[in-house]
């Protein structure tokens, strides 16, 4: 997976620019951090939802993978999901409502919220 991010716009909820690094957690290329360049000093926690949310298959709109220079059936379109780790007997939770769309071969991404899906805010991540 490619390490340079672009975000097409900033993501929901931050001020922090629109360039990061993607540098993977684990060995089996799931978990991943994101992390501002230069002095942003954003980092967050994601994933692939699949290892947890086997059924998660969001709609990603037209507009959104035109942007990101994707079809809706291409290989270089990954989907990964915001996680908020968590301590002691509460659970880490993905956002399954509002996911990051990258394009795998040129770094772009940008993050959907998906309007009028019932996917939850904060699915607890339990092994499927």
């Amino acid at each position: 997976m490619i390490t340079d991010v672009t975000l097409v716009e900033p993501l929901t909820g931050l001020s922090a620019g629109t360039r990061f690094t993607l540098d993977p957690l684990d060995t089996n290329g799931h978990l991943f951090a994101l992390r501002g360049t230069g002095a942003d000093p954003t980092r967050l926690f994601l994933m692939r939802p699949e290892p947890y949310f086997q059924e998660y298959s969001p709609t990603i709109d037209p507009s959104v993978l035109a942007a990101l220079h994707l079809d809706a059936d291409d290989a270089r379109c990954a989907v990964l999901v915001i996680v908020t780790p968590r301590s002691g007997a509460t659970q880490a939770t993905a956002n399954l409502l509002a996911p990051l769309v990258l394009n795998t071969s040129t770094g772009h991404a940008q993050q959907v919220i998906l309007d009028g899906a019932t996917w939850p805010l904060r699915a607890p991540l339990v092994a499927a």
